[in-house]
């Protein structure tokens, strides 16, 4: 599942992420911009694609394995 983080105060926001990425984003943008404030703002899940993040990852370990296996197939 793929997920956007908007901040609660000011005009900030993620790219597509897991949720996990998201959550530390947001903890990471709160820390940096709003100290003195509770992180908040929402989270907005992919409807139209919300398989996005996980095929995006598949296709980077399928790139990868194709360099891997290029690379030892030359001489």
């Amino acid at each position: 599942m793929a997920y956007r983080y908007w901040c609660g105060e000011c005009g900030f926001r993620t790219g597509w992420l897991t949720e996990s990425q998201v959550e530390r984003q947001q903890t990471e943008h709160y820390a940096a911009r709003h100290p003195e404030i509770f992180p908040g703002g929402q989270v907005e899940t992919d409807r139209r694609n919300p398989n996005r993040a996980v095929g995006c990852a598949q296709l980077v370990g399928l790139l990868v394995m194709v360099l891997i296996l290029a690379a030892s197939c030359r001489r």
